[in-house]
């Protein structure tokens, strides 16, 4: 009788050598990838890179904002949308905005939800958010959404600006998850994890930046 594609499949996988369990890391493995602050910082900047983003680091907000004047003149940003985050909230955005002919606006200035995406889909040259965590291995960014960090401020413009702590830059993907989990009582409801620039690909694999989201990602790094 004819095998069968079906019996043919099981049989092969019936027959194929058993591999074993890969066991599982150990916890300390991930204190030492990166042996310090500044290892996992270069890390974490050669990653961004790597994804086609931009990282620039300052000492300090003061810094943050000059670093943030040369951005939005280079770029050409007359209108941003910013989350008010406890990362953004030291820098005064408003008046920042004011003072370099910049309209600066968040969510809380709209009541009407429709004029709110139409604003950050249509209108806004850029966003600027906080970064709760980032993660060196990949180059990635942690945002934890609530009412100060709405998801869409950003993912909808076409330039993402994040602001990172440098104490908040850790090594690897699963010292954020333990953080981000660490208080089960009070899980968030969703979070987003961002690495470089929005990216997609059409059935041949030809890649896309910024179809979906943001087409170009600038990191002020803090500290």
């Amino acid at each position: 009788m004819k095998q069968t594609a079906r019996e043919y499949i099981l049989k092969k996988l019936k027959n194929s050598p058993r591999q074993p369990i890969p066991a599982k890391p150990d916890p300390s493995f991930i204190n030492v990838i990166c042996c310090d602050m500044e290892e996992t910082i270069r890390t974490f900047s050669e990653e961004v890179i790597r994804q086609s983003g931009r990282v620039h680091r300052v000492k300090n907000y003061e810094e943050a904002f000059e670093k943030l004047t040369e951005i939005a003149s280079a770029e050409g940003l007359k209108k941003i949308i910013a989350s008010t985050d406890n990362v953004i909230a030291p820098l005064s955005l408003s008046e920042w905005g004011r003072q370099n002919q910049i309209q600066v606006f968040s969510h809380e200035d709209f009541m009407d939800q429709d004029a709110f995406k139409r604003s950050v889909f249509d209108e806004a040259d850029a966003d600027i958010t906080g970064v709760d965590y980032a993660i060196a291995e990949s180059g990635t960014l942690c945002l934890i959404h609530d009412k100060n960090q709405p998801r869409l401020i950003s993912i909808a413009p076409i330039m993402h600006i994040a602001i990172v702590l440098a104490e908040r830059v850790f090594s690897v993907y699963e010292q954020v998850v333990e953080k981000i989990t660490a208080d089960k009582d009070n899980l968030p409801s969703q979070f987003t994890f961002i690495t470089g620039p929005s990216m997609t690909a059409d059935i041949q694999a030809t890649a896309f930046r910024g179809m979906h989201g943001p087409k170009h990602l600038i990191i002020i790094l803090i500290g």
